[in-house]
């Protein structure tokens, strides 16, 4: 494929000449959409597989259509469907640093210098534990992974019974900042941890602010802790088998994987009543001293 095109947009492209939906095309294909949102996010390009599937159905609508057109720029490809060149042109590159997937954010320059350095500490397969705010009590996991991507930052995706979140992961001033957008809806999500200074984390403790997923989508901050269980093996293909299987894992947390002690820490007393008491904080907080946070040395002999 053409390399100054991303696959991503080749086929933001193809569907809108199409005037066909990522609903519809993961119908039509026989996959699920949360892997189609996955395609047009940027996150993963199609196997082989997929993409002779694909091609196929999109010789359909436009004849003579074949696998070679995906390897046109984004230009030759919108001649191909009949659309003017000009509304297939890659939008500007945003300043202050943003790469061609987004984040117009000042500071982006010293998150990819911070990401070189210390990047590798936080890439590997993840489960989040955290409370639900649908279901006041329950605790719930969500699976991802963490991997560094062509445009030098971190890439974050995590998710669970039909959901999937993809984004990035930003390390500053000592504190790990995230945002997420739901590959369906494109609702954000933020966290921020606090990070580690050893080689390795194995564990990440903060907080998430969302819109909680019930019907009047409250705007909601919860505690959330990020467990390491894996390592990338470095073959990309291979970790994101590794990652689609984690995504259809059961998310409902168990004794065992949220033992009491986690219980406590994700669903604690704060407020006035509990600052004055002495059993909370007046807000909710991540603090150091009660961060869950924790790293490994490289010979994994040191912990914290």
């Amino acid at each position: 494929m053409h390399l100054a095109t991303p696959f991503s947009e080749k086929l933001d492209l193809v569907l809108k000449a199409l005037s066909m939906s990522r609903g519809r095309l993961a119908a039509d294909l026989g996959v699920d959409k949360s892997l189609v949102g996955r395609w047009a996010s940027g996150a993963v390009t199609p196997s082989a597989h997929n993409l002779e599937n694909l091609t196929r159905l999109v010789a359909q609508r436009r004849i003579g259509f074949t696998m070679l057109d995906w390897d046109r720029n984004l230009e030759g490809l919108a001649q191909v469907f009949g659309v003017e060149p000009a509304a297939a042109r890659a939008p500007v590159q945003p300043a202050n640093g943003a790469g061609q997937d987004g984040l117009p954010l000042p500071g982006m320059d010293m998150v990819r210098m911070l990401t070189e350095r210390r990047g590798a500490t936080y890439e590997g397969f993840w489960r989040s534990t955290r409370p639900s705010i649908a279901m006041p009590g329950e605790i719930f996991h969500d699976y991802g992974m963490i991997r560094r991507g062509p445009d030098g930052l971190l890439r974050f995706k995590m998710g669970g019974s039909g959901l999937l979140f993809d984004g990035w992961l930003m390390p500053v001033e000592g504190q790990v900042f995230a945002i997420l957008f739901d590959t369906v809806g494109q609702t954000p999500v933020f966290l921020v941890f606090n990070g580690v200074s050893l080689h390795k984390a194995v564990q990440l403790d903060g907080l998430i602010l969302a819109a909680a997923l019930n019907a009047a989508r409250t705007p909601s901050a919860y505690p959330v802790v990020l467990e390491r269980i894996g390592d990338l093996t470095g073959d990309h293909e291979t970790d994101d088998e590794r990652c689609v299987e984690l995504l259809k894992l059961d998310t409902a947390a168990t004794e065992d994987t949220a033992p009491e002690a986690m219980r406590k820490h994700l669903i604690r007393d704060i407020g006035p009543a509990a600052a004055a008491a002495g059993t909370g904080e007046l807000f909710l907080l991540s603090t150091w001293a009660t961060s869950l946070s924790k790293g490994l040395s490289s010979g994994g002999h040191l912990q914290g």
